[in-house]
């Protein structure tokens, strides 16, 4: 998408209340197109093929088929529209799934307004996103960086734990006691020793081996 235009959004929950306060309050944002609602898998597959969104934000717990379960559905359907999941749940095993299955982002029910709309940005430029209890789960109780064996340096795993947590440059500087530019230098050794492009690629990379909790 270019700078400039709105981005679409898909909204697909099994909670009627829940999907009418998201969508009014998305719509109080110039920038934000909610394009169609569904309150099940099957209506946003539908929704996904005829309008093609910026963004699918899909509810976890749906009926009959799961958010997780739908995801591969929904980039079949829709391949250049991002996933970003919306939960009540920071359960690792849900959001490490998630991720696996292509889900650029993990957004938890009980954050502001302004940080969905944040993390609708995020993922529609195609960065990851994860709120704050998120990227706590992720990182709770993950191996050490030395019991990984990876070609990086204790550092670049240390880095590459956080960014797949879904930490800033900067936030990663201030955790690490770096500069920012020293962690993007250490980002960019890790993509070419990885062969990875993009923050979505490291995520999978780091949950398939270990960095952070699967």
């Amino acid at each position: 998408m270019t700078e400039g235009e709105a981005i679409t959004v898909l909204l697909i929950d099994n909670h009627p209340l829940v999907l009418e306060g998201l969508k009014a309050v998305l719509e109080t944002y110039p920038g934000i197109v909610v394009v169609a609602t569904a309150a099940n898998v099957q209506a946003g597959l539908a929704h996904a093929a005829e309008t093609h969104p910026n963004i699918i934000m899909l509810d976890i717990n749906m009926p009959h088929v799961s958010g997780i379960d739908s995801i591969e559905m929904f980039k079949a359907t829709a391949p250049h529209s991002k996933i970003l999941m919306l939960s009540m749940h920071d359960s690792r095993e849900y959001i490490s799934a998630s991720v696996l299955r292509g889900a650029l982002g993990y957004v938890l029910k009980d954050v502001s307004n302004e940080e969905i709309v944040r993390a609708i940005e995020t993922v529609a430029s195609g960065n990851t996103y994860f709120s704050t209890g998120v990227s706590d789960a992720l990182m709770l109780r993950r191996p050490q960086p030395e019991a990984v064996s990876l070609p990086l340096t204790l550092r670049e795993r240390e880095v590459l734990a956080l960014l797949a947590a879904g930490r800033s440059n900067r936030g990663i500087a201030e955790l690490l006691q770096i500069s920012a530019s020293t962690v993007e230098t250490h980002r960019k050794a890790i993509k070419r020793k990885l062969g990875i492009s993009n923050t979505a690629g490291l995520t999978r990379f780091a949950i398939e081996h270990g960095v952070i909790s699967a």
